[in-house]
């Protein structure tokens, strides 16, 4: 079982993608909910003129693979802002990702 693991982690992921999935999904919104076992991420689009933004994809995940994407995506999003700059929320004060402190050093 040992040597299973260690020759898949040397190992590069390919992936099948479809010419239909391939175009994706354009999504301005993600509304996220999660129960004990899992979590709901559902990408929807509201656009001018739309009544009621539409969900256009529902992506269901097991708690570890969530912690796994939130991973993944503070480091591409660190990678991204190295390479374009910073991007800035309007509207929203500049803070850090980690839950402690406000950086003035206080006890």
């Amino acid at each position: 079982m040992a040597d299973n693991n260690q020759k898949s982690q040397g190992q590069q992921l390919q992936l099948n993608l479809k010419p239909e999935i391939a175009s994706g999904e354009y999504s301005n919104l993600a509304l996220i909910t999660h129960s004990h076992s899992d979590f709901v991420l559902d990408f929807a689009r509201h656009l001018p003129g739309m009544q009621q933004p539409e969900v256009c994809s529902r992506v269901i995940m097991a708690p570890e693979h969530a912690k796994r994407l939130l991973g993944a995506l503070q480091e591409n999003l660190y990678k991204y802002e190295q390479q374009f700059g910073r991007i800035e929320l309007p509207g929203q004060p500049q803070r850090t990702i980690a839950p402690f402190g406000n950086g003035r050093g206080e006890a």
